[in-house]
């Protein structure tokens, strides 16, 4: 094959380099080259000479590497060819540091371990991966993973085994942040798109759109900052803090609060499970309980609407996100409260799913728990109010 045309630089489009025909080696200039075989396969070659000899590298195909993202790697061989050194031995060599899914996880677990108090949580991190994860993917490095190799972990037990599958795709999700973080990847996160390959979960119930835990501080921070009454902001970040539902929030009443034992004491109607449930209020509940109903003293709810026997809008939590141009909703922070829990703390799972309210379906499981774990839910919540607001070594 014949080049075709002169090498001016940049002289290829993108419009170009998709519907290129061949056989043809179309240059873009300064030695990179678009080779196109007959059978329509694209691909970038770039001549450069290295140590005074000519030498070709092949810098993909073009359907997966862009015209930029070609020219980018075009420019920076070139500038190592000038100082002396060989590409193609820098790139051997950071193939080889690239470490493995399995070795970047375990990595990840040794530096989170330390920080965990609960030597079975810490254990059973790592276990899900050994069992689930690393058969399929473990040898991969990391910056060959993609969504679907993530899709392929996580198909067969997206139904199955639903929390369990939920907890691999965070851990997933964690060891790839680290490696993005590390510089051994670039990209997204490709756990971010695996929810669009998967089927809904728990018989197709509706899927709430949540806000992910570590972007909560600020959404609180910008919540308060808004435009809506004091009474709706102070509402929703009290929502966010007791990890509650919006009818819970939007119809509790003063009369319901404990002031002395710091309890919020939810009747049995307002609950989904039909049962009494005992919300332990974090000093900032407190702090936000005293300065709602100062702003309604002659209502008997804590955040009432536009007059005092009625709440507010079912939809103002939703109106204040879509303000914001937010996706999220509001019962979504629930998701957020249990992501957190999980992947950042200690705090056991069951203390966890008392403080949502949870059913508990397994029968034998229910007929030990007797309790609430109230004083062990009161700790997680503390912890939780101090990371929402900024301070994030409380991870109880």
């Amino acid at each position: 094959m014949k080049a075709t045309g002169k090498h001016p630089v940049n002289a290829l489009s993108a419009l170009q380099v998709k519907q290129a025909k061949g056989p043809a080696r179309l240059a873009d200039g300064n030695g990179l080259y678009l080779v196109v075989d007959a059978s329509g396969a694209r691909r970038w070659l770039l001549r450069i000479v290295v140590r005074g000899r000519r030498r070709d590298f092949g810098l993909g195909s073009a359907t997966l590497v862009s015209l930029a993202a070609a020219r980018e790697t075009a420019q920076e061989y070139r500038k190592i060819a000038r100082q002396g050194g060989d590409p193609q031995e820098l790139r051997a060599e950071a193939q080889r540091l690239v470490p493995t899914f399995k070795d970047a996880a375990e990595l990840v677990h040794a530096e989170r371990e330390v920080s965990w108090k609960n030597p079975k949580h810490a254990q059973q991190w790592i276990n899900t991966l050994r069992q689930y994860v690393f058969p399929l993917m473990g040898s991969r490095r990391v910056d060959a993973i993609d969504t679907p190799d993530i899709l392929r972990v996580l198909s067969p037990i997206w139904l199955t085994k639903p929390e369990t599958a939920r907890r691999i795709k965070q851990r997933i999700g964690a060891v790839m942040d680290w490696a993005k973080a590390s510089g051994f990847r670039a990209g997204d996160n490709p756990v971010e798109g695996v929810l669009r390959g998967l089927p809904r979960q728990n018989g197709g119930n509706r899927h709430h759109a949540a806000m992910p835990f570590a972007e909560v501080p600020a959404f609180v921070q910008r919540l308060h900052a808004g435009g809506s009454s004091e009474s709706a902001k102070l509402a929703f970040e009290f929502l966010i803090l007791t990890a509650s539902r919006t009818s819970e929030v939007l119809l509790a009443k003063k009369e319901e609060i404990d002031w002395t034992a710091k309890l919020w004491i939810v009747p049995a109607e307002r609950m989904k499970a039909k049962r009494v449930h005992r919300v332990p209020l974090s000093g900032r509940c407190v702090a936000i309980l005293e300065a709602a109903c100062g702003l309604a003293e002659t209502s008997p709810l804590i955040f009432p609407g536009q007059s005092d026997d009625k709440p507010l809008s079912n939809m103002v939590f939703l109106t204040m996100m879509r303000r914001m141009k937010l996706s999220a909703t509001a019962h979504g922070f629930r998701s957020a409260f249990r992501d957190w829990a999980a992947e950042t703390t200690s705090h056991p799972r069951e203390v966890a799913e008392l403080a949502l309210a949870h059913t508990v379906e397994n029968k034998v499981e229910a007929a030990y728990r007797r309790g609430d774990l109230l004083e062990k839910r009161r700790t997680m919540m503390e912890d939780w109010a101090l990371f929402v607001q900024g301070q994030k070594g409380a991870v109880g």
